[in-house]
């Protein structure tokens, strides 16, 4: 090309060394983690304002961070350990962070742009979208980008019709169950998987590719989760040949794809699977047909994950028959609840992993009768629950304590429609957001249950506290903490107690002004009073005093008057 040789011309002959600029360090984009009162940070969408929050429980109310109207054209979302925050634009999505402030970090251009998705460790973040065909005819075309988070580029990108991505569960964007590719392997972002028809495409994100080029090849799957810990595939298979071959849930490993364990299942009707935070354990709650085929019962397959061979433990309720409205793990634990029943004040039953006697076997804690609950809400660092009765219960709250098997307070947010955790498990929110037209905005709890304050908000679109990255410290040293606690907490009790003096201190500043605006007040009028006096003397015929001691009181009868009027009476001698 001629620009090459022109550039090549002009390369001087004396050599210059190239210029080096100085070194400026990045700011620190996990600042927030630093705060010296521990606090953390909440987010709120109401109106056109997007608006980030210290909640300073302390204090008894939010203080401001940062706002700004119009940030987002739908909704944001934290990244999974809070350094970034997304946003979405007509021309794609956006991430925001920094050390006092939001700054833009990146761009992802992607048109149209609907819905996104972080991988577990931040390293990634998937774009989707859909777009009208231009002919009426042809299905609609789904783009799905997956961009590197720190620099910006696209990795890979996959397109089709949604029937390429659809699979056969229900739920997403049109048959499309978001998200469509889920994350693998803990944090470390290594691989990727989707559900196509009778496959499972694994990927992994060193190139990007399929895992041994091929897909891991499943007759009529069902549904798939990974295990939030380790490279393990939790898969489900429905009956086929009309009950011939039985149901099953398989586990595999990746990337060897080597089947771990299998159970086989018989006369199933449906099948969920949960897995505990930690991938210490997987439950499998299976609804079966009876015999007849009339009804159906459900009961839960307990797999031990960590165990050697992975032993299965077959648990079903006293009651077969109950349905089952709730299911949860306690995070980081071995205990789980279950919301059971048919009738509108269905029970709640704890059970623990590990019993008494035998760590091998499960063992059920409690029951709690008639609860007006249909939600579970466990607290992120475990031993707290909150038992919500959402919908058509209006927004009652349980804040019950499941190491001492009692309930710590209840409550109501009259029609609350979410409940969110902060990350340290201290407080928690309860929001009403705009599905419903009143009482908009959010509360927040202790963990005990106790109100610390409220806020309202009109059009009040979404709450979500900024996730925290896992602790940084070992678990005997987290131990030696809680061993060693009330050496830690005198600093904190002093702390605590400085800012209730310095409220209290507020408190009767505010009082003593609130005093010396009725003081003022008072002498404003009795100023009046003193120059009002001569008018008053003069109304009182020259009487001097005001005091009313000193008047006597008289009664003095005056007539009055009022009305004459004439009448002529006629009188008639004649009678006579």
């Amino acid at each position: 090309m001629f620009e090459d040789f022109d550039r090549f011309m002009k390369v001087p002959d004396e050599w210059a060394p190239p210029e080096s600029n100085p070194y400026t360090p990045g700011e620190n984009i996990q600042q927030w983690l630093m705060d010296e009162k521990a606090r953390d940070q909440l987010l709120i969408r109401s109106g056109s304002d997007t608006e980030v929050f210290w909640n300073d429980a302390r204090h008894l109310k939010p203080e401001p961070v940062y706002k700004r109207p119009f940030w987002t054209e739908s909704y944001v979302q934290w990244s999974p350990l809070g350094t970034y925050l997304a946003t979405i634009h007509r021309q794609g999505a956006a991430v925001w962070g920094g050390a006092g402030t939001f700054n833009r970090l990146m761009r992802f251009a992607h048109p149209q742009v609907k819905l996104i998705d972080f991988s577990p460790g931040e390293k990634y973040l998937v774009t989707y979208s859909s777009h009208e065909p231009s002919n009426p005819r042809d299905a609609n075309r789904i783009v799905i980008n997956i961009f590197d988070v720190r620099t910006g580029k696209v990795m890979r990108d996959f397109k089709g019709s949604p029937d390429d991505f659809a699979i056969g569960g229900t739920g997403g964007v049109a048959g499309i169950s978001w998200p469509v590719f889920r994350w693998g392997g803990g944090k470390d972002d290594k691989y990727f998987a989707r559900m196509g028809k009778n496959v499972i495409s694994v990927y992994e994100t060193e190139t990007f590719s399929l895992i041994d080029k091929k897909s891991l090849k499943v007759e009529n799957v069902m549904d798939f989760c990974w295990s939030p810990t380790d490279p393990i595939i939790a898969l489900f298979v429905p009956e086929l040949g009309g009950g011939n071959q039985p149901a099953r849930v398989s586990l595999v490993q990746i990337p060897s794809k080597e089947e771990l364990r299998q159970k086989n299942l018989f006369s199933v009707s449906d099948c969920k699977m949960y897995w505990q935070s930690n991938g210490d354990y997987l439950a499998v709650k299976v609804d079966r047909y009876t015999k007849t085929k009339k009804s159906i019962y459900t009961g839960f397959e307990l797999f031990r994950i960590k165990e050697r061979d992975i032993p299965i433990e077959v648990l079903e309720l006293e009651n077969k028959n109950d349905k089952i409205i709730a299911f949860a793990w306690e995070p980081k634990g071995h205990r789980f609840a279950v919301i059971h029943g048919d009738n509108p004040r269905p029970d709640i039953s704890f059970y623990s992993m590990r019993s008494t006697h035998n760590s091998g076997r499960v063992s059920k804690l409690t029951t709690l009768k008639g609860k007006q609950a249909n939600a579970l809400f466990w607290s992120p660092s475990g031993r707290f629950i909150i038992l919500a009765g959402l919908k058509g219960f209006n927004g009652q709250l349980e804040f019950y304590n499941v190491d001492e098997l009692e309930t710590m307070a209840t409550a109501e947010h009259f029609m609350a429609t979410d409940i969110e955790w902060d990350p340290t498990g201290r407080y928690v929110a309860t929001a009403v957001t705009s599905v419903h037209e009143m009482e908009n905005g959010f509360n927040i709890w202790s963990f005990n249950g106790k109100l610390l304050y409220r806020v309202l908000k009109d059009h009040f679109f979404q709450f979500a506290w900024r996730p925290r990255p896992p602790s940084l410290l070992s678990a005997e040293k987290e131990e030696e903490i809680a061993k060693n606690l009330k050496k830690y907490s005198k600093k904190y009790e002093a702390e605590d107690q400085d800012v209730s003096m310095l409220l209290s201190e507020q408190d009767r500043e505010k009082r003593r002004m609130l005093k010396e605006e009725w003081e003022k007040w008072v002498n404003e009028w009795k100023k009046l009073h003193e120059e009002e006096k001569q008018l008053r003397q003069k109304l009182r015929d020259g009487e001097a005093s005001d005091e009313e001691e000193e008047y006597e009181a008289k009664e003095v009868e005056v007539e009055e008057v009022l009305d004459v009027s004439e009448e002529i009476l006629s009188v008639d001698f004649g009678q006579e």
